[in-house]
Parts: structure tokens; sequence; C-alpha cells
């Protein structure tokens, strides 16, 4: 009981340590959007998850928020949902993409931190070479539409084939690295922990995408999720 008791008092500590440091820092860290794609494009006015990311952002009484890709096509364009300006960054790998985890990457870059080069940044059509650049950009963006104090921060956390569960999903690299950036290494573990759980406990779609995963996978793939 004992044990317990201080195990208690250790996750209090915690969860104190992380509400203060994003209360002082330029974001909130909430996690997951979602776990699998509902529609394509990922991101768009009247999409299920953008309004999702609008209503976690208007029940903080924040003005923005903004949601972090993996790279491909699009221009990850900000948008307004109702009275939220929804602002999008993307990572951009520079070597082909390949599907799944590598682990020894995982392993690496979760000690020691992802390489500096090894990433471009894109927003609105815009290609930035550092993180301080591209989150410069948005910040702008934001003190435009009157932000004031910390904004919501989400990875978009779609998995396009595979386990949504095990495999992060989208945009989780860069989450990953603005956390380190920003909030530091131990912080950035703890907000890491905390995101991963936050779907299960807020995403009103998790059972339906959970449960209809491989269905949704292989209508995205097959061109059968596109919004007209």
């Amino acid at each position: 009981m004992r044990k317990l008791y201080i195990f208690l008092i250790i996750i209090v500590l915690l969860g104190g340590y992380v509400s203060y440091s994003s209360a002082n820092g330029p974001y909130e860290p909430l996690g997951r959007l979602g776990f699998v794609k509902l529609a394509n494009p990922d991101m768009y006015p009247d999409h299920v998850h953008s309004k999702l990311l609008a209503q976690y952002a208007e029940d903080r009484g924040s003005k923005c928020a903004l949601v972090v890709h993996y790279g491909g096509s699009s221009n990850y364009r900000h948008y307004m949902e109702g009275n939220v300006l929804i602002l999008e960054l993307a990572y951009v790998e520079n070597k082909t993409y390949t599907p799944g985890i590598n682990w020894t990457e995982v392993y690496e870059e979760g000690l020691y931190g992802i390489p500096s080069d090894k990433w471009t940044y894109r927003a609105d059509g815009k290609s930035f070479e550092t993180l301080d650049e591209a989150l410069a950009y948005i910040q702008g963006l934001a003190d435009k539409n009157g932000q004031e104090g910390p904004m919501p921060l989400v990875y978009h956390g779609t998995v396009r084939s595979g386990s949504p569960i095990i495999n992060q999903g989208c945009g989780f690299p860069l989450y990953y690295q603005i956390l380190r950036t920003k909030y530091g290494v131990l912080e950035s573990y703890l907000y890491i922990f905390k995101g991963i759980i936050f779907p299960y406990l807020n995403l009103p779609y998790r059972n339906y995408e959970l449960e209809n995963a491989d269905k949704l996978q292989y209508y995205y793939t097959h061109n059968m999720l596109n919004y007209e």
C-alpha cells in the first residue's frame, strides 16, 4: 500500500509539472488527434478531425491550434474552422518515404534527438530549412489572429496501413522534435506518454476508428475516401 501511495504521489507531481510547463510555454501539447483517416484530404473545413481540433481549442479558450504532419503532396495551408484558426506544419524527409517503423531510428532519436539536417518543413506551401524558422512563421500567423497564451498542439496521428495502436502515425516525429526543442528531454517524454493516451480518453470516434481501421485504411489507399 505504501508503494502505491508513493507511485500516486509521483504521478500527481509529474502531472503538475507537465501542466505548469505547458502553461508557461508556447504550446499546450495535447497529443494524437486521430487513429486512421476518415476522409481525404487530411484536414479541411468541416472534416470531422478538423472540427474536433477546433473544439479542443475552444474548450481551452484558444483562438488557434497547430496540427503537425508527415509531409506529402499537400501545401499544409492554414484555414478557419468556425472561430478557430487551424495551423498546419509538416516535416519533409530528405530520403524516400518507407512505410512501417524503423525501431533503430526510434531508439537513437529517442535518446539523442532528431538530427538538425534530417528534414525541411512546409507550411502554406512555403519551405523552411530549420524548425525555428518554421515555428516562427506559424507563431506569426497565430499572433495576427490574436492568439494569447499557449496554443493547443496535436500530431495528426493517422496510420495508412498496419496497427494504429503500435504505430503513432502521421506527424509523431515532428511532435516529438517540437516538444524536445521547446521543453527539454524529460518533459518531451512526459508529454509523449500523455499524448499517446489522449485519444483513448478524448476522441469521440475512438471505437469506430479502431474497430474499422483495416476497412478505412483500404478505402484510403484505394481512393475511396476522397472528398469531392
